[in-house]
């Protein structure tokens, strides 16, 4: 299952008791302003949570699976990463590779059956 922007601003209105416009503004707030400081290449730092940085990948050479035998080169580009904080590290090894399975499928099948829509 995903959790998605809505579900946040569900939950977070419900626990705190502010109006889902307000948690909205918020949270879209923020995100804003994390994607801003990552377009202009600074880290985000987010303390328990994890941190945003902007990463050159280097230059490469793929392939085409439909034609192998042609060469497709691969420009260097800038690209997202996002390295979890110790908190979240801990929690996600808890996880079994069977429960990671059954969320992933579940997600699948609820994305399915709103028409390949995510909540």
């Amino acid at each position: 299952m995903s959790l998605t922007k809505r579900d946040l601003v569900t939950r977070i209105s419900n626990e705190t008791g502010l109006v889902q416009q307000q948690v909205l503004d918020v949270v879209q707030k923020t995100l804003d302003y994390i994607a801003e400081a990552v377009s202009r290449g600074e880290k985000v730092e987010l303390r328990n949570f994890g941190v945003f940085e902007v990463k050159v990948r280097k230059a490469r050479v793929g392939r085409n699976p439909n034609a192998p035998e042609t060469d497709v080169p691969i420009p260097q580009r800038a690209v997202v990463k996002f390295k979890p904080g110790k908190e979240m590290r801990d929690e996600v090894i808890k996880l079994s590779p069977e429960q990671v399975a059954k969320a992933n499928e579940e997600s699948e099948a609820k994305t399915d059956a709103d028409g390949g829509k995510p909540q």
